[in-house]
């Protein structure tokens, strides 16, 4: 049988096995300083973050330009409406964007593109994206992870030169890595790249694939076999979207996004130039991974749209809806949520501006803060959303249409609480990010400590590791007994005259982050080897960070805008508002660390998976249909209509 047309086997990987595939895809190198990588092994570096770093004059020049004219695009071009009734971006919607040059606002000039900062970038989609998210997906997917930044940070002036002008101004792309059965686990990738002289054949099938229905180009993970001449692994390529031998077979649907262009796309002995692979033969993870360190902020900037438009909704309508002789915004129970709302949306956008400053300036390394700002947004937008619901009761659960049809305001707050789920799943799923921020926060136990729980090590090669670990410790571990934290006149220059007292909130993030250290340690002195199983406690070690970060975050801003004199007081009072429901949140996080039921929950789930609770399922019908729980993936010809419909 001939090696194009053999069948590959799905792969079959061990724990193990997929465990050093992603080990060998991340990043290792801390070359530059990372505020909250120090945040987590108990190092309160301040100085890293404040004063607050701003963007040249310029950089803000030319992004409130482009955001004048966007706004006055998104007020007057595009019905959301229509586009949740129809389930379709209109293709003279999107024509108008390209026309704007929003398909290029990452892309630099030279290639034709607006040449944006991170942080004018991320204002933009929170703008589109209060408009209609599924079109601040649509921009999002192609700048953030399709052909664009990939090529940016790893393609050849070649590819650049000829993909870039295209994607800048008429091609929209798109980032294929996710398959039916493969998830956030890489390693049992089957879509297979073969090499044939000049080109590579890919076959396999695509899910999930965000403008894949509608792209031109396409950025294809796949796996190429290792052979003489080739190193093979998971590589990454640019694809023509209307290659012969690709089909998109199904244009897929949702609670929300429903404007979104994601389906499944099939490869069948589709040729790929070599010249078109990006990066060497294996490196296609850590291109991806590294594209997401600054990709996934694009998603919590859509977080922000939505907790300022939450915030607007609540206080318009809380002050015009009486209950009981007064505003309902004034009645305690409704007021906190308020509160809620304000406070997180300002803790939200300082977290998102802080990093993408940080990104565009290139002095610190922004992996994790991204990754926290991607996993903290999604969780409080959602809950955001939920307390607008709340707060408007019953009309909070009744469509905008229906609304309207009988005389009142039509507010989406149900749309935006689908709309804002997926989320929590996009771009690595909350468990996936509590598992890859983790990684990342206890690096630094792993390069000195790590071969002393690794059971295939050697005994010379523990030996060695438990005299380096040894000599860190000794350095390290006193210095998470004391420090500025306790003393009470640190960071006084968050307690301006006439105005309320941060320095106290930041005394509070020095301590928790020894607290916070010491845990870690503790559980890594306990557990050793089994810590990586320690999902839940690993969770909140990481939840616990973000809090900190987020306060920290939250309290830079303030005193940004109190010396710039932008509202400071304002800000202040929202900082502190924020820092005080945090320390809460902090509080009870620490608590569960070690006061949890997580050894009775894989009790529980280990009886319900052997079948021991089917008896309380009885009583009810299940709706769901027949079928496979995952969709047949073998490579082949395509049996079904090519629903590709590129937009010109």
């Amino acid at each position: 049988m001939s090696l194009l047309t053999a069948t590959p086997p799905q792969p079959v990987v061990t724990e193990r096995e997929a465990r050093q595939v992603a080990e060998a895809a991340r990043e290792r190198d801390w070359r530059k300083p990372s505020f909250a990588k120090e945040l987590f092994l108990g190092r309160f570096r301040l100085d890293l973050i404040h004063p607050h770093p701003m963007p040249p004059d310029e950089d803000s020049r030319r992004g409130e330009q482009f955001l004048a004219r966007l706004r006055d695009f998104c007020e007057t071009k595009i019905d959301s409406a229509l586009i949740e009734r129809e389930a379709r971006i209109p293709d003279e919607v999107i024509n108008g964007l390209k026309e704007l040059g929003a398909l290029g606002m990452k892309i630099d000039i030279k290639y034709g593109g607006l040449g944006l900062t991170q942080v004018y970038y991320n204002r933009a989609l929170a703008l589109v994206g209060s408009a209609n998210p599924a079109l601040g997906a649509l921009l999002s997917a192609h700048q953030s992870i399709g052909v664009p930044q990939p090529l940016k940070i790893f393609g050849t002036q070649e590819q650049k030169d000829a993909f870039l002008p295209r994607l800048a101004r008429t091609d929209i792309s798109a980032f294929l890595l996710t398959e039916p059965d493969v998830g956030s686990d890489p390693a049992r990738l089957a879509t297979t790249a073969v090499p044939d002289g000049d080109d590579y054949v890919l076959d396999g099938v695509k899910l999930w694939t965000t403008n894949g229905v509608v792209a031109d180009l396409l950025v294809v993970m796949a796996r190429v076999p290792k052979s003489e001449g080739h190193k093979g692994g998971i590589t990454a390529f640019v694809v023509e979207a209307d290659s012969e031998g690709i089909t998109v077979e199904n244009r897929n649907a949702f609670m929300g996004l429903r404007g979104l262009e994601n389906g499944v796309t099939r490869f069948h002995r589709v040729r790929v130039p070599a010249a078109n692979r990006i990066g060497p033969e294996g490196a296609g993870l850590k291109i991806a991974l590294t594209t997401l360190n600054t990709g996934r902020l694009s998603l919590p900037a859509m977080c922000v749209g939505a907790g300022k438009w939450c915030l607007k909704i609540a206080r318009e309508w809380s002050a015009a809806r009486e209950q009981w002789g007064k505003p309902v915004a004034h009645h305690e129970a409704v007021g906190a949520k308020i509160s809620f709302i304000a406070a997180t949306t300002f803790a939200l956008e300082a977290v998102l501006d802080l990093s993408s400053q940080m990104a565009d300036e290139d002095r610190n390394d922004i992996r994790i803060e991204a990754a926290l700002a991607k996993l903290y947004g999604s969780e409080m937008a959602c809950l955001m959303a939920d307390e607008l619901v709340q707060i408007r009761g019953g009309r909070g659960f009744e469509t905008a249409d229906s609304l309207a049809a009988r005389g009142e305001r039509a507010v989406p707050a149900e749309q935006l609480l689908r709309d804002l789920r997926i989320n929590r799943i996009f771009e690595g799923s909350t468990e996936i990010m509590h598992l890859l921020i983790a990684r990342e926060a206890v690096d630094a136990h792993l390069s000195v400590a790590g071969d002393l729980i690794d059971p295939d090590k050697s005994l010379s090669d523990k030996a060695r590791a438990g005299a380096n670990a040894g000599v860190f410790y000794a350095k390290w571990l006193p210095k998470l007994v004391a420090g500025p934290g306790q003393l009470p006149r640190a960071y006084g220059d968050f307690h301006p005259a006439g105005h309320l007292d941060l320095s106290g909130h930041l005394r509070y993030v020095e301590r928790a982050s020894r607290k916070l250290a010491r845990s870690t340690f503790y559980a890594m002195s306990r557990w050793q080897g089994r810590m990586e199983t320690k999902q839940g406690f690993l969770g909140r070690i990481v939840d616990i960070g973000a809090e900190l970060f987020a306060m920290s975050a939250a309290c830079v801003r303030a005193e940004l805008l109190r010396s710039s004199g932008d509202h400071g007081r304002e800000a202040y009072q929202l900082a502190d508002v924020f820092c005080r429901q945090s320390r809460i949140r902090v509080e009870e996080l620490f608590g569960r660390l070690w006061s949890n039921t997580d050894d009775l929950d894989r009790k529980v789930v280990k009886g319900v998976l052997a079948g021991a609770y089917t008896w309380l399922e009885e009583g009810v019908v299940d709706p769901s249909g027949e079928g496979p729980w995952i969709a047949d993936a073998t490579p082949g010809p395509s049996e079904r209509e090519n629903l590709h419909r590129p937009i010109r």
